[in-house]
Parts: structure tokens; sequence; C-alpha cells
């Protein structure tokens, strides 16, 4: 729901300072979803204002977003103004510390998200594709199961909450980063798995 407290963001800002406003604001940081969530709520032109239930949506949205991301971080970091730590689970600023971080170093993730060919080119079937064993295992139309069962978790079998689910979110991220040899349509699914559990347990 829309706050008519809060004034809308300048709509002559690129997506990635109006995220930059957003995260200044909050200096602990905001999950992917609640970033989402407050452009929305400041009217941000620069996103879909549709339900994310639709999977083209959601996949646009949060490419839209990353994209911004990658790229604010880039121009922070070649500034010396701030670490941007990018993560479904949290988008934070960080102090800039050189020699902390290398960006020069190659990130599959980085290349996926600031190459548009990838937003332009891909339909609702390729999204279907990509997130093939994540969307597969839905029953019923059930996301919420379909995410647990992507991250082999059974809420029948133990008391679930969100820091066990975050736990688990690291291990696979870990398990299928690309730098260690995953792929990034995986990575893509686990991030999007998150990002829906991140509505039912909060």
């Amino acid at each position: 729901m829309n706050d008519p407290r809060l004034p809308d963001l300048d709509p002559s800002l690129d997506l990635a300072d109006q995220a930059l406003e957003l995260l200044d604001a909050t200096p602990e940081g905001l999950s992917e979803y609640a970033l989402i969530q407050r452009l929305k709520a400041r009217h941000s032109t620069h996103i879909p204002h549709c339900g994310l239930d639709d999977k083209l949506v959601l996949f646009r949205t949060h490419f839209l977003l990353f994209n911004a991301l990658y790229r604010l971080r880039d121009r922070l970091w070649g500034e010396g103004r701030a670490h941007l730590s990018i993560s479904p689970l949290c988008v934070r600023l960080l102090p800039f510390q050189p020699g902390t971080a290398n960006l020069s170093e190659r990130d599959p993730l980085r290349d996926y998200y600031l190459d548009l060919r990838h937003l332009r080119e891909t339909s609702e079937r390729d999204v279907e594709k990509l997130m093939e064993s994540f969307w597969s295992r839905m029953q019923g139309g059930d996301e919420k199961q379909a995410a647990l069962a992507l991250f082999e978790l059974d809420e029948r079998s133990r008391r679930l909450d969100l820091t066990l689910i975050k736990q688990r979110y690291r291990q696979l991220v870990s398990l299928h980063h690309p730098d260690r040899g995953g792929s990034t349509a995986r990575l893509q699914s686990i991030n999007l798995a998150m990002e829906i559990l991140q509505r039912y347990y909060r």
C-alpha cells in the first residue's frame, strides 16, 4: 500500500540514484523485496508497477533493480565514496575501504545484469526455462512450497523461520555461485526463491 506521507522520488533521477536516496536513508540496509516496495510506494517510474506473482514481471523488476545496483556500485567505488553490498537479503551501503574489494575482477553476476540484452531478449518462456528446476517443482501453483522445495526445506518436518531460511540461502549461494563452478541460472532461481520466502517469513 502506498504511503501518502512519503514524497515521490524525483522522476528525473536514474533508478540507481533513486535506490541510493533510499539506501542513504536506511543505514542498516534493505532487502531487495523491501527496496522494491519502497520504490513502488514512492512512485518510481523505472520499475514495473504490477504484481510480482507474474514470473516475467518478477524477472524484469529483479533485473532492472540489480542492473541499477551494479551500476551504482561501480560508480560509488570509482568515486571512492562507498562500497555497495548487493544481496537479495540485504542491499547496504558500507564505508569505502581501498583494497578490500577488487571490482576489476570478473564477476559473472555483474556481467549478467549489466548486459541489457538479457532484459530485452528474455521472454516469459525463457524465464520458465531459466528457472525450470524451480518452477517445475511447484505443486498446485503454490509459490511458497516451490521455494521451500528448491531450498530442500519442509515446513512439516521442522519449525521454519527466516533465520533458518537465510542460513540455507547462504549455503546454496556458496554452493552454486558461478565463481565456484555453479550456473548463473541456478543462482537466479535461488535468489528469486529467497524473494518469495521473505514475503512469507518476516
